[in-house]
């Protein structure tokens, strides 16, 4: 049974979580047991959010002069959204699966067909992965992206779609044939776009048989669907892509298996496979703990959630977008079908700095061009919040400040040569003994302290 202590949820929070707070931490611990927790807060249903505006039922129009603020502002509002989680996963899954089925911005062009998408991983964060694959075969952001809307199966098929969704989707490569893509591609041929609405045109797909996977029929597209999840491989492809989300970025065939196997049993519905995961012992493997590079979405949200930021202007998310975009993860625009890679693909001699640059923001309250935001840290009630009538004013303890903040911010232990730098930055020339937040210049030395740790490599890690 998985021991549920501070080690264990921090490791599990910073991973199925854009980040936490420490009264998030506590509510976490609150629970008896992990299997409480990760049932009753990370993977609860709840009420769908507002919509970010009323253009979403609007029939587009070509040319529209909207469709740049339309975009920023769904991106702002699902930023908001992953600031204001709490405790569940939902936005970490519609994250996960917007990665999965990927669709571009830049070639679906209507923020509507988007906004569509982004509400159907929504809906259905934990549902049935069937049943989901089935739904986005004729999503309107899938058919313009994949092209599926252009695919007459009674000419010359297009194959994007066909191809993709066995080899990206489900399968994975080395599970089925170009003759399978060909034949797919007729089967999942007919479906066209009516304004925001998937129409079947019958008179673009071909009534014959095809021969897909080994068996042969007058095959649609849920059939098509329907047959792959026939497959052992669709199983454990998805499962695969979960562990090196969520656990490791070298999956454990082992458990991968024993994952998919629990995928199968509950009819390919996902929420048991996460509880299953997230409650295992493997998932808390010391080696996985701290392993995962921070995407920028999670250094950018997490970064607002460990300091408690509670209000996020306009301006403020039109500086975090932009951010967002210059360490490579715009919203809405992964960079090709395959997605965002992940893990060292995020880190480079450009990026990197960026990142600190951000983190000063935080801190500081003004960008590195000097744009000023609406939030700036407090240094002293920040390190004062520390202060417990259990343990005393650990603030006025130079040493257990600096541990009680590395413990805050980083996943894993620091060597004590780290220690000893991040104390003397802080201590900024003056003697232990000297330390307190009540002296002059208290706040410039906590300021330096929490530079040094956001800027320190094992903070880009969760």
């Amino acid at each position: 049974m998985v021991a549920w202590n501070k080690e264990n949820a921090k490791h599990l929070l910073s991973r199925a979580l854009f980040g936490y707070s420490r009264s998030n931490l506590d509510k976490a611990l609150s629970y008896r047991s992990v299997a409480e927790f990760v049932s009753k807060e990370l993977l609860a249903d709840k009420a769908l959010p507002t919509a970010p505006g009323t253009w979403i039922t609007e029939i587009p129009i070509a040319n529209d002069p909207n469709q740049g603020t339309r975009y920023r502002d769904f991106t702002y509002w699902w930023y908001e959204l992953m600031r204001k989680e709490e405790l569940g996963m939902r936005e970490k899954m519609v994250l996960f699966w917007h990665n999965h089925y990927v669709s571009q911005r830049s070639k679906v062009t209507y923020p509507q067909h988007m906004y569509i998408q982004n509400d159907l991983f929504r809906k259905n964060a934990f549902g049935n992965f069937k049943d989901l694959t089935k739904a986005v075969a004729i999503d309107p952001a899938m058919l313009i992206y994949l092209d599926g809307q252009q695919n007459n199966g009674k000419s010359v098929p297009n194959e994007n779609f066909a191809r993709e969704l066995m080899e990206l989707f489900t399968l994975g490569v080395g599970n089925y044939t170009e003759n399978d893509v060909k034949q797919a591609a007729k089967a999942v041929s007919g479906w066209q776009l009516n304004g925001l609405t998937p129409a079947f045109n019958a008179g673009r797909w071909p009534s014959e048989n095809k021969t897909f996977l080994g068996q042969t029929g007058n095959y649609k597209q849920d059939d098509i669907v329907n047959i792959i999840f026939t497959k052992d491989a669709t199983s454990v492809f998805l499962c695969t892509k979960l562990f090196k989300e969520f656990a490791y970025y070298q999956p454990d065939t082992v458990f991968v298996n024993k994952m998919a196997k629990v995928l199968r049993d509950n009819q390919f519905n996902i929420k048991p496979v996460l509880q299953y995961m997230f409650t295992a012992d493997e998932f808390y493997n010391a080696q996985y703990k701290g392993a995962k590079i921070k995407t920028p979405t999670e250094l950018m949200i997490s970064g607002l959630k460990m300091f408690d930021v509670n209000t996020v202007k306009t301006d403020d998310l039109s500086y975090i977008y932009d951010v967002g975009r210059s360490l490579q993860q715009q919203l809405l625009e992964p960079p090709n079908v395959a997605g965002w890679p992940g893990q060292r693909e995020w880190i480079s001699s450009n990026t990197y700095p960026q990142r600190n640059g951000y983190t000063d923001a935080i801190l500081f309250g003004k960008s590195y061009n000097g744009r000023v935001l609406s939030f700036k840290v407090d240094p002293i009630s920040f390190a004062r919040s520390y202060n417990t009538k259990a343990l005393g004013d650990l603030s006025e303890d130079a040493l257990k400040l600096v541990e009680q903040i590395s413990d805050t911010f980083f996943q894993i232990g620091i060597s004590a040569k780290k220690k000893d730098f991040l104390l003397q930055t802080m201590l900024d020339g003056t003697i232990i003994s000297n330390w307190s937040t009540f002296t002059p210049m208290a706040d410039a030395r906590i300021q330096k302290l929490l530079k040094a740790v956001m800027r320190s490599p094992e903070f880009q890690l969760c």
